[in-house]
């Protein structure tokens, strides 16, 4: 993880008006743990996807980090701030605290770029990722989103089942009156989002906020191009 330089608060000093005030300043949050802001001139911007469960994870985020520099956003990842959950022991207290922690992030950043690659080689994104999508779409910030595989959603859901169990989807039978796909598979579940590349919800929100999809089978190309297109939109 990079090394963040943060401004001390004066013992005489509200910490909670300075934290309102000057984003560098390091707080405590309502998680217990310390969430700090480089002093960076530009919009700060929240990079999540299932980037966290990667090996090497912190060396990516520096990397996305480094290409935000690039466009004047300062890219804030879910583990910064966070150093003191490593010590913590596995279990649902130390999830929460993340989640708490995760939570305070997001509503200190003023848009977000999200990974929506499929997650655990199913069909589907990260599906904390797509609650935290919804979580910012409901503040009103600006999204973009990125991915290497650019396939229909309904696409994938074909794939995973042929890979997974062996099965292909089949055509719904009579007449469907949720309008959002053709075939279901053999559980009887339907194939949805057509013309989507994830979950219409998902991508529906991100293009609700003003943003698009960028598609590059290069995850780092993909997450520039997102990263461009924000810049331009919010400007820094």
């Amino acid at each position: 993880m990079s090394t963040k330089t943060t401004t001390a608060v004066s013992p005489n000093a509200s910490s909670n008006t300075e934290s309102s005030t000057n984003p560098s300043v390091t707080t405590q949050t309502n998680t217990g743990l310390e969430t700090a802001f480089p002093q960076q001139e530009g919009r700060k911007i929240y990079l999540a996807g299932d980037l966290v469960f990667r090996t090497g994870a912190l060396a990516l985020f520096d990397t996305l980090k480094g290409i935000c520099q690039e466009y004047g956003l300062v890219g804030i990842s879910p583990f910064d701030g966070q150093e003191d959950v490593k010590e913590l022991a596995p279990g649902r207290d130390t999830i929460l605290t993340i989640v708490k922690a995760d939570r305070a992030l997001m509503d200190e950043c003023d848009a977000g770029l999200f990974c929506i690659d499929p997650f655990r080689r199913t069909a589907d994104m990260d599906p904390g990722t797509a609650v935290e999508i919804g979580y910012m779409h409901a503040q009103g910030k600006p999204m973009e989103g990125y991915t290497v595989d650019g396939r229909n959603y309904p696409d994938k859901v074909a794939d995973y089942w042929k890979r997974a169990w062996g099965e292909s989807l089949r055509a719904r039978a009579g007449s469907n009156e949720l309008g959002s796909g053709d075939n279901e598979d053999t559980d009887g579940m339907l194939a949805h989002s057509d013309g989507m590349r994830q979950n219409g919800m998902v991508e529906g929100f991100i293009t609700l906020s003003g943003g698009d999809i960028a598609v590059n089978e290069h995850f780092e190309t993909a997450f520039r191009q997102a990263a461009a297109r924000l810049a331009g939109r919010i400007g820094n």
